[in-house]
């Protein structure tokens, strides 16, 4: 996935626990896991707001795209497989 989550680099900024982020933020640890981890599809405004207001950060501090090794997205991938079928 082309997004990349660095939660990890703010907490360590912050010296701060996943446990920590997770009690003050108001989601579980295993769901901030998830999200640190890279494994979410998904994220609530209201989830990436909270996180910013106790690391005190803005989104993009938390959130970056890259590109995949080929340069393209998946959807883009996908796209181009399902036209050349």
């Amino acid at each position: 996935m082309p997004i990349v989550v660095d939660i990890d680099v703010m907490l360590a900024k912050r010296k701060m626990s996943v446990g920590e982020l997770a009690e003050r933020v108001g989601i579980t640890p295993a769901n901030l896991a998830v999200l640190k981890n890279g494994r979410a599809k998904a994220v609530r405004f209201s989830t990436l707001a909270a996180l910013c207001e106790v690391l005190d950060c803005q989104p993009g501090d938390l959130l970056r795209w890259e590109a995949d090794a080929t340069g393209a997205t998946e959807e883009a991938a996908e796209a181009a497989q399902a036209r050349d079928a």
